[in-house]
């Protein structure tokens, strides 16, 4: 054997882990709800409503929909008088129903006039978010972003400012321009977009500073398309800057288009300790909930091992051992149980997203998979015995046989549950 691949002497190979984040630490209130973003609080998972904001009931039941699916933020558009008129209804319905995830109001254009002619709305959002490309043009620029400083300060919001490609400052992006023609060796075209993003972001949290914002609630954003880009972007930016950042692709696309790309972008950045709170900005597919996007969010944050949300859930992908479905049918059961019961058990049972569940195919992978997991089963392949032994805490408990494995699995794990992470519980509760 090849000295270089064994030596008794080699040094452990290093544990791979994401960089310790540097950003400071805001803060985003609804009464006794208290969201911190950056800093060492957890990466946070927030969404946006698609409904029409003046559409009150229908807007407040889509929040609850996001928020009891795992978002920590929630944004909602603010376009129009009738919408900002809306805000504050949206708020009430949300309190009744027991929902205290903080609004945060999206201004585009006209966001100076809605937050000083509507005060309620201004008071029921927890955050505002601020666009400094379309927030006014030339001498209305800075006096425009002043008014919706000035309301933060009123009301005690943080804001957010988000500079998007799609609506760069062009004044702003001019000049870069007109510089970088007279460089002695001219950037490229997309590296003064890339300046002129940054640029903007901080610009803009710096004139928020100084007209008395306090930086750590100065949240950044600096969105575009494509991975790479993004990826180029937040690193300079993170460089640059201590204020909390928030992560994601401005249109990251539909389904498995938006799911790879925003996977790729977000979790090379947050492996190098980029980004406080992060959004996967998914097109729904027809007939698609729009809580996918809270759902993707979430498994990026637990892949990289920065969060725990639900139970995970171990399969195979299936082989000509196993031509039966029953391993993939008793998985998505699984998974969806657990999944639909999160809500419900976040405070019954403390602990109970480390949960690990092992659903396998066959003897190949199976028993070692399941040993692995804190509950799990191999069920019979193509042309083996009908039993399924199965693994609690590591060690072989019992076999199930007959037409009711799946049934018998799943009382199981709710039995496993209710013993290792009910008020009454016996085994230690996993850490998450």
């Amino acid at each position: 054997m090849n000295d270089l691949t064994r030596a008794a002497d080699a040094a452990p190979i290093e544990v791979s882990r994401p960089a310790a984040r540097r950003s400071r630490q805001g803060q985003v209130v609804w009464g006794s709800r208290v969201v911190t973003v950056g800093g060492d609080a957890p990466v946070r998972v927030q969404s946006m409503t698609n409904t029409d904001t003046v559409d009150a009931i229908g807007t407040a039941i889509q929040v609850k929909e996001l928020a009891q699916a795992g978002s920590e933020l929630v944004r909602i558009t603010v376009n129009t008088p009738e919408a900002a008129a809306q805000v504050p209804y949206i708020r009430e319905q949300l309190d009744r129903m027991g929902i205290d995830v903080p609004l945060i109001g999206d201004f585009h254009y006209n966001g100076h006039r809605l937050l000083t002619d509507y005060p309620a709305c201004a008071e029921a959002l927890s955050k505002y978010r601020i666009n400094p490309g379309n927030v006014g043009k030339g001498d209305k620029h800075d006096k425009q972003f002043g008014q919706m400083i000035d309301a933060a300060l009123r009301w005690n919001k943080p804001v957010r400012i988000g500079v998007n490609w799609g609506s760069l400052d062009q004044e702003l992006l001019g000049e870069l321009m007109d510089e970088n023609s007279r460089r002695p060796v001219p950037w490229e075209a997309r590296q003064v977009m890339y300046e002129a993003l940054i640029t903007s972001a901080i610009d803009s949290a710096q004139l928020a500073a100084r007209i008395g914002m306090d930086p750590s609630q100065v949240m950044l954003s600096c969105k575009v398309s494509g991975v790479q880009d993004l990826v180029s972007v937040y690193r300079e930016l993170a460089r640059r800057c201590d204020n909390p950042l928030h992560l994601g692709l401005t249109e990251a696309g539909m389904g498995t288009k938006g799911t790879v790309a925003s996977t790729a972008a977000l979790s090379l950045l947050l492996q190098e300790g980029i980004g406080d709170t992060i959004r996967v900005s998914l097109t729904p597919q027809p007939g698609e909930a729009r809580t996918q996007e809270v759902v993707v969010a979430s498994e990026i944050l637990q892949s990289l091992g920065l969060r725990m949300f639900v139970p995970s859930v171990t399969a195979c992908p299936g082989c000509g051992r196993t031509t039966s479905t029953t391993f993939q049918e008793l998985a998505k059961q699984i998974d969806d149980f657990l999944r639909m019961q999160m809500p419900v058990w976040r405070n019954r049972y403390p602990g109970v997203e480390g949960l690990k569940v092992a659903v396998m195919g066959c003897i190949v992978n199976g028993p070692g998979e399941s040993k692995h997991a804190d509950i799990g089963i191999s069920l019979p392949g193509t042309g083996e015995a009908p039993a399924a032994p199965v693994f609690i805490d590591g060690e072989k408990a019992l076999t199930l046989r007959g037409d009711n494995i799946a049934t018998e699995f799943h009382q199981l794990v709710e039995r496993y549950i209710e013993q290792r992470f009910g008020t009454t519980a016996t085994v230690p509760a996993a850490t998450a």
